[in-house]
């Protein structure tokens, strides 16, 4: 057993039962955004949530100490992404990274935006045209030190 077959069994369990991810985030008390990252393998539980988690998927007890391991973390199958909305991400990136670097840098200095104090927020934006997708990323400012 490792992490990936716990990750497999939650999305199995998942599927099955008909959950939504903000049900599970709503009892683990955390963001969606968090809550399903570390469902997926890439954040670390501590033993009271993943005992909720383990509760809600019927996940043993050697599987919820698979939750609580450090994951290695930023594990895309393969180094451009296939799947359509994961690979837009990609696109926005390649077209957008520059002027985002550059926004950044003329707005805080020589620095980058932390994916650790981190926080990111999901949600649908009605829209008569189409609804619409709003995603919110807001990470600390770190600015490099001279030494």
């Amino acid at each position: 057993m490792n992490r990936l077959d716990v990750t497999e069994k939650i999305i199995s369990t998942k599927v099955s039962k008909g959950i939504k991810w903000s049900d599970v985030a709503d009892k683990v008390g955390l963001s969606k955004e968090w809550v399903t990252a570390a469902c997926l393998g890439q954040m670390t539980l501590d033993a009271k949530q993943a005992k909720i988690i383990g509760k809600i998927f019927g996940l043993t007890a050697e599987e919820q100490k698979w939750l609580q391991v450090v994951p290695y973390k930023g594990s895309l199958q393969t180094a451009v992404p296939t799947d359509p909305l994961i690979y837009r991400w990609y696109e926005i990136v390649s077209v957008y990274g520059t002027t985002i670097k550059e926004l950044i840098h003329e707005e805080f200095g020589d620095g980058i935006m932390s994916a650790i104090d981190f926080s990111m927020d999901i949600v649908r934006q009605p829209d008569p045209k189409g609804d619409r997708v709003n995603v919110v990323l807001s990470g600390k400012f770190l600015p490099y030190k001279q030494y």
